[in-house]
C-alpha cells in the first residue's frame, strides 16, 4: 500500500521537477506515475523483505508526449529505495539508454529533491582485460594456439593493433579512459577487440593479478553502491541465462522498469537460440588436436590435468567422423548435396514443425554423449587452472602456466557448452502441448569453403520470461508508446509470458490527433496488383506540393528502388533514399532542406517507421505505401504459424493482423511528436477498405480525421 510519506514524497519530487523545468503537468502522466507507485507499494513481503504477493507488474501503454521517462523514475525510484530494492532500467536502444543516462537522471537528482546514485551497466565484453592488454603492451600475448582459435592473429601482430594497444594502455594507465570499448574516442576493429578483452568463463575474477585495475569491476564496485542501476534488454536476459545476479543484482532484490517494452519478447528468444557451425567445430577440434603437445607440455606436470588431457584424444576421435557423417546428411536434407551453387551467397532449410528427420535425430543424439564428455574435462580443466591462480592453494601448477593457458580452454568449453545445447535441442522431442522448437540448416561459405550451420530456438519466450523473469523479480513495470495490438494487450501477454492477473493500462495521449487527417484516397491501390501500385505510388510522389516535408515509408527495398528509378528527373533530385547515404546523414540533410525554406522526400524502409523522430515542420506528411504485414518466413516466425494452424487456429489473424496493427500504429506515429504538430498520413494500400481485418487496423489508430476516396469523416 502506497503510504502517506511515501505518497508525499513521490507528489513533492513530482512538483519540484515541473516548476525547476517550467514544465506542464500531463494528465497521462499523472495517471502513469499514480499507477506504478500503487502497484510497485502494493507488494506484498514477508519479513525478510522477500515478496509474496503476485501482482506485482504493471504494464503501461504511454505513447509518445506522455512524459514516461520522468513517470516511472518520480513512482519506482522513492518505493524502491523505501524496500531497500535496486531500480534497473532497461532500454531497447542505445539512443534511450543515453538518454536516461545523460539527461533524464542528472536532471531528476538536480531538481527533485530525491536523493540517489545511478551507474551504467555492460557485459563484461565491453570491457577491456587490464591482463591481456598489459601482456600486449609487453609483447607477450597470451599463447599463440589462442590466436588460431580467434582466427585474428594476423590483426593482432599487425601495427594497427600494436598503435592501438600503446594508445589503450597510456590512457587507461592516466586515468583519460574508463576501459570500455564505447568511450574509446574511435572505432575498434572487431579483431582487435577480441584480444583485448574476455567472457565470464575466461575471466579469473579476484585470482587474477590485474584485480584491482580490472576496468570491469571497478564498474561493478559502482553499480554496487547505485540506487539505480541503467542497462539495455540484452544486459538483464544475459544475465537472467547465467542464473541471474553475475552482472547485475538478484532478480528478487531488484525493480525492473523495461521502456521499449515491445522489443522484449523477440530480444529474449535471440538469447535461447543455439547454433553450430559444422565446419568450424571440426576447425577448432583439428586445432586443440595439433595443439595437445603444447597443451601437455606446459600442463602435463599437474597429474589430473595430464589424465584429464590423456582423455580428449578419445573425446575428439568419437565426434570428428560423426560431425563429418552429419555435414554431408545436412547437405542432402538441403537438397544441396554439393554445396551452394555458384551464384549463391547462402541458403536455408527448415524443418516443418521442427522436426527433423530420424536419420539426423539419430546423429543429433550420437553428438550429445561425446560433446557432454568433452564438456565434462574441460570444466575440469578450467576449475584446475582457476585453483592455480589461488595463492591459498596449492595443485601442484604454476600460476604462470595456468594464467596462460585458461583463457583457450575456457573458450573452448564455452564452444563445447554451446555445441552440446545445440545437439541436445535437435535429439529432443517437443511436448505435445506446446509449441515446438524451430529447427534449421543454414549452408554458407567460410574462406571459399563451404559451411553448415544447424540452429534451434523457441519460437516463444513466454515461458521462460515468466519462470525467470516475472516469477523471480520484486517488480517490474513494462513501457512503451506501443504495447496493445488491435487495441488490447493480448499479442503482448502471450510473447511476453505476462500473466493476466497483472495490472495493464493505456493511458491518454497529451496530442490532440484531430489535427492530423489520415487519407485513403480514390488511388490507393491493392498491392496485389504489383504493377499498378507501384505506378500508383511515383503518380502520388509526383504530385506532392514542392514544399511539403514528405517520409514514405516502403515494405520493400525492391519497390522503393523500383519507385525511385521510375520517378522524374526533376522529382528524384528532392528524394533522399535510405542506404543511399546513413541513415543520421540523411535525417540530416532533410531537416537542412526544411531550415532553408525548401521541401524534401525522405523514402525509407522499417527502420523509418520506428526510429526517427522529426517533429514540427520537419515532418508534415506521413504515406505509408502498404499495410505492414511481414511475411513469417523466418524459420522461428515459419515454425510457429504451422503450430497455430496445426491447433485449429488462423496464424494470419493471430499473428500478422495483430503485429501489422502494431508496426501501422509506429508508422503513424512519426507525424505527431509535440503537442502544436499537425499534417496528413496517406495510406496507399487500398486492402484497409476492402478486407475484413481493415476495420480492425484502422480502429486501433489515435482518432485523426479520416479522409476516405476524398471525404471527410469524424476520427
Amino acid at each position: 500500500m502506497l503510504d502517506d510519506a511515501l505518497k508525499s514524497e513521490i507528489q513533492s519530487a513530482y512538483r519540484r521537477v515541473l516548476e525547476a523545468l517550467e514544465l506542464t503537468p500531463r494528465y497521462g502522466q499523472r495517471l502513469m506515475i499514480a499507477e506504478i507507485s500503487r502497484t510497485l507499494a502494493g507488494i506484498e513481503t514477508d519479513e525478510d523483505g522477500k515478496r509474496v504477493s503476485d501482482e506485482h507488474v504493471c504494464v503501461l501503454e504511454a505513447g509518445t508526449g506522455t512524459g514516461k521517462t520522468l513517470a516511472y523514475l518520480l513512482a519506482a525510484l522513492p518505493v524502491a529505495k523505501a524496500r531497500g530494492k535496486r531500480l534497473v532500467l532497461a532500454t531497447a536502444t542505445v539512443a534511450l539508454q543515453e538518454q536516461v543516462l545523460h539527461q533524464d537522471l542528472p536532471s531528476l537528482k538536480a531538481h527533485s529533491g530525491l536523493s540517489f546514485d545511478f551507474a551504467l551497466a555492460k557485459g563484461r565484453g565491453r570491457y577491456v582485460c587490464v591482463a591481456k592488454l598489459d601482456a600486449a603492451m609487453d609483447g607477450a600475448e597470451e599463447n599463440p594456439t589462442l590466436s588460431l582459435f580467434e582466427q585474428s592473429l594476423d590483426a593482432a601482430t599487425g601495427d594497427d593493433f600494436k598503435a592501438l594497444v600503446a594508445a589503450m594502455g597510456d590512457a587507461y594507465g592516466n586515468g583519460r579512459w574508463e576501459g570500455d570499448r564505447d568511450s574509446w574516442g574511435e572505432a575498434i576493429d572487431d579483431s582487435h577487440w577480441r584480444r583485448l578483452t574476455v567472457d565470464h568463463r575466461q575471466c579469473t575474477n579476484r585470482r587474477c593479478g590485474h584485480f584491482g585495475a580490472c576496468a570491469f569491476f571497478r564498474a561493478r564496485r559502482d553499480l554496487d553502491q547505485a540506487d539505480v542501476i541503467v542497462a539495455n534488454h540484452d544486459l538483464v536476459l544475459a544475465d537472467l541465462a547465467l542464473g541471474g545476479g553475475l552482472v547485475l543484482p538478484d532478480p528478487a532484490d531488484c525493480i525492473y522498469v523495461f521502456d521499449e517494452g515491445h522489443h522484449l519478447p523477440d530480444k529474449a528468444i535471440s538469447h535461447f537460440t543455439h547454433r553450430f557451425s559444422v565446419g568450424g567445430g571440426l576447425r577448432w577440434l583439428r586445432n586443440l588436436r595439433g595443439s595437445l603437445t603444447e597443451l601437455n607440455t606446459a600442463l602435463g606436470v599437474q597429474p589430473t590435468l595430464a589424465r584429464l588431457l590423456g582423455a580428449l584424444p578419445t573425446a575428439m576421435e568419437a565426434l570428428e567422423p560423426r560431425l563429418g557423417e552429419v555435414f554431408a546428411l545436412g547437405h542432402q536434407l538441403a537438397e544441396r548435396p554439393h554445396g551452394l551453387n555458384d551464384d549463391e551467397d547462402g541458403a536455408q532449410h527448415r524443418f516443418e514443425m521442427g522436426r527433423v528427420p530420424e536419420a539426423l535425430r539419430a546423429q543429433a543424439e550420437a553428438l550429445v554423449v561425446p560433446f557432454a564428455e568433452l564438456c565434462r574435462l574441460l570444466e575440469s580443466m578450467t576449475d584446475i587452472l582457476r585453483e592455480s591462480l589461488d595463492p591459498e592453494k596449492s595443485t601442484g601448477l604454476a600460476r604462470e602456466q595456468a594464467e596462460a593457458w585458461l583463457p583457450l580452454l575456457a573458450l573452448l568449453h564455452g564452444r563445447a557448452l554451446e555445441a552440446h545445447a545445440l545437439w541436445q535441442a535437435f535429439a529432443e522431442g517437443d511436448p505435445a502441448d506446446a509449441p515446438p522448437r524451430a529447427r534449421w540448416l543454414t549452408l554458407e561459405r567460410f574462406q571459399g569453403e563451404p559451411e553448415l550451420i544447424f540452429s534451434a530456438s523457441p519460437v516463444s519466450a513466454a515461458h521462460t520470461l515468466a519462470r525467470s523473469l516475472w516469477g523471480r523479480c520484486h517488480g517490474a513495470v513494462v513501457t512503451s508508446a506501443t504495447l496493445t495490438a488491435l487495441g488490447r494487450f493480448e499479442r503482448l501477454q502471450e510473447r511476453a509470458g505476462l500473466a493476466n492477473r497483472y495490472r495493464y493500462q493505456r493511458l491518454p495521449s497529451p496530442f490532440d490527433y484531430s489535427r492530423a487527417v489520415l487519407s485513403v484516397p480514390r488511388e490507393a491501390v491493392d498491392p496485389a496488383d504489383r504493377d499498378g501500385h507501384e505506378r500508383a505510388i511515383v503518380d502520388f510522389v509526383e504530385a506532392l506540393d514542392d514544399k511539403e516535408a514528405v517520409l514514405v515509408l516502403f515494405s520493400s527495398r525492391a519497390q522503393l528502388r523500383g519507385v525511385e528509378k521510375a520517378l522524374s528527373r526533376e522529382r528524384r533530385e528532392r528524394v533522399l533514399a535510405q542506404d543511399r547515404l546513413p541513415k543520421r546523414e540523411l535525417v540530416s540533410r532533410h531537416r537542412q532542406r526544411i531550415d532553408a525554406g525548401e521541401g524534401s522526400i525522405l523514402f525509407g524502409l522499417a527502420s523509418f517507421a520506428e526510429g526517427i523522430d522529426l517533429p514540427g515542420d520537419y515532418l508534415t506528411h506521413v504515406v505509408i505505401t502498404r499495410l505492414p504485414f511481414a511475411v513469417p518466413d523466418d524459420p522461428v516466425g515459419a515454425t510457429l504459424a504451422e503450430w497455430i494452424e496445426s491447433q485449429g487456429g488462423n496464424p494470419f489473424m493471430r499473428i500478422s493482423v495483430p503485429d501489422a496493427s502494431i508496426k501501422l500504429v509506429q508508422a503513424c506515429g512519426r507525424l505527431i511528436r509535440k503537442e502544436a504538430d499537425r499534417g496528413r498520413i496517406t495510406l496507399l494500400d487500398r486492402r484497409v477498405l476492402t478486407r475484413r481485418y481493415g476495420r480492425a487496423l484502422l480502429d486501433a489508430l489515435p482518432p485523426f480525421v479520416r479522409e476516405i476516396d476524398g471525404v471527410s469523416q469524424a476520427g
